[in-house]
């Protein structure tokens, strides 16, 4: 069957992401508020625990699997080779989690948690990549849209679930784990079914022969061992800063840092997934030798997709103490800081997850590990220094130190990722650099104009909803206002917006 146009797909992801971030709002606020900032705390810390394990075990294969079937969608024996080496990953997880246990190192690794729930998070890292695999799959395949109404279905169902535990006072940490369970199960059947029906079913013989073994075998290693020492540095400083937060702050920290990257990742959510189709659009262009039409995809997606960030996040950031409240309620105020900081992390998440995807899509796997540890070993000291508490030499900043550190690294290394992509597609960096101030301090100005505006004429002070309702509405107008006679602050241009114009008139015709 015909795979869905880059335009049909594009549309799909930001219709299902905006749609999907509405629907995360209301359940990450029923969960936070539900669990309250201990026991989210300790979610926040053990999922991130095993997560970054299984990220490690696995070094970079899945965007490596996602790239090469692509360009390469009816070579079975690929998916083959890599579900296969999935189910190794799962079964070497679990050994090592075993051994962890027999051997005595949670007291100290994990501090203050159960030998049960560390197990529930050691599966629920395991089924979380599984989904996120078959995710790439039907991006590869071009099934984007069924497999984004399939996500709906899902978001749909979870906050039914969610609702279900929080007004039968339900919602605890061991439920929640068996919620997660429920909805990623149902996600993977849901692609499974998806793939199935567009003749890319994975009921298929799975044999491979010792020749194709080896050469996969091969291709893999050649593509991510690069990568290896790039893992282990991640796995290593990423561990690090949430132990030394747990260890120095306690589950409440981990807590309040948990909820500030939940909303990082609710304002990430309108470009985050994108990040595949135009790592696909990449990956083909490249195997055509054709650089122009990356520099193009490059030109026409990154700062658009950067803005769109931009878009959320300013306004989150100025509205922090609010989208707290309304997020976690007053368990949660102190992390109104944290939250107001990890607001502009997925402004240059955007643009590292889509610069990145360069690397990967032409193999430059070395250059982005050298970049990237370099950047590491950097933040073990700084992390250190701002977890760490004050009869250590340190400043005890928890939740807060940790999302400066992560907010300020990550700006610097997005744009040394992004001087070497630009040179690398013949782009001018220093314009890039210039996009995302001007795009940043338009949408802020924007963001307290219409904050500013609603608290001294209209007031409200005690109606906190309402209130961040109407400054998102009257922000909205100032940034389409700005979008019409400046779009390329928003990273389009002005054919883009008369073309907009010109469907939102004859759909009212």
């Amino acid at each position: 069957m015909p795979t869905d146009s880059l335009k049909k797909r594009y549309i799909a992801k930001v219709t299902t992401n905006v749609f999907g971030a509405a629907l995360g709002l209301v359940t990450q606020a029923l969960i936070a508020r539900g669990l309250g900032p201990m026991v989210y705390g300790d979610f926040q810390f053990l999922s991130n625990f095993f997560s970054r394990i299984v990220n490690f075990l696995e070094l970079g294969t899945s965007i490596g699997f996602y790239t090469k079937l692509s360009k390469r969608q009816n070579d079975f024996g690929l998916v083959s080779f890599y579900l296969s080496f999935a189910g190794v990953v799962a079964v070497v997880l679990t050994v090592l989690t075993g051994c962890g246990y027999l051997a005595n190192v949670y007291s100290t690794l994990l501090p203050g948690q159960t030998v049960f729930f560390i197990f529930l998070a050691a599966f629920l890292g395991i089924l979380t990549w599984g989904s996120q695999i078959l995710d790439k799959m039907a991006d590869a395949y071009g099934l984007t849209v069924p497999a984004e109404i399939a996500r709906i279905l899902q978001k749909g169902l979870g906050l039914i679930a969610i609702l279900a535990l929080y007004f039968t006072n339900q919602l605890n940490l061991t439920h929640f784990f068996l919620y997660h369970y429920f909805i990623l199960t149902f996600l993977a059947c849901a692609f499974i079914w998806v793939m199935g029906r567009n003749e890319h079913s994975l009921c298929r013989s799975w044999k491979l022969s010792p020749t194709k073994l080896k050469a996969y075998t091969k291709e893999f290693y050649d593509y991510s061992h690069p990568l290896f020492v790039f893992g282990a540095v991640g796995l290593i400083v990423g561990l690090f800063d949430r132990w030394m937060l747990q260890k120095f702050g306690g589950s409440v920290e981990q807590g309040f840092f948990g909820l500030s990257y939940k909303i990082s990742a609710l304002c990430f959510l309108a470009t985050g997934s994108m990040t595949m189709l135009i790592t696909r659009e990449f990956s083909i262009a490249f195997d055509k030798k054709d650089l122009k039409e990356m520099a193009r995809l490059f030109r026409r997606y990154v700062p658009m997709l950067s803005a769109v960030s931009a878009y959320f996040a300013c306004f989150v950031a100025v509205e922090a103490n609010k989208v707290t409240y309304i997020m976690g309620g007053v368990q949660f105020e102190h992390a109104t800081l944290p939250v107001m900081i990890m607001a502009f992390f997925p402004i240059h998440q955007s643009y590292g997850q889509l610069s990145g995807s360069v690397f990967y899509a032409t193999g430059q796997t070395r250059q982005y590990r050298n970049i990237g540890v370099t950047f590491m070993i950097l933040g073990l000291p700084i992390g250190y220094f701002l977890l760490a508490p004050q009869k250590m030499m340190g400043l005890n900043a928890g939740a807060l130190g940790l999302a400066i550190k992560t907010v300020v690294l990550n700006v610097i290394f997005v744009n040394v990722q992004l001087f070497f992509n630009s040179r690398f597609l013949g782009l001018r960096f220093l314009r890039y650099i210039g996009h995302q101030v001007v795009c940043v301090g338009s949408l802020l100005g924007c963001a307290y104009t219409a904050t500013f505006c609603v608290k001294y004429f209209v007031g409200l002070h005690d109606k906190i909803l309402l209130s961040f309702l109407l400054s998102g509405l009257f922000y909205s107008i100032l940034v389409l206002g700005v979008a019409y006679f400046q779009p390329i602050v928003v990273g389009l241009k002005r054919s883009d917006i008369h073309t907009i114009i010109q469907f939102i008139r004859r759909k009212n015709n």
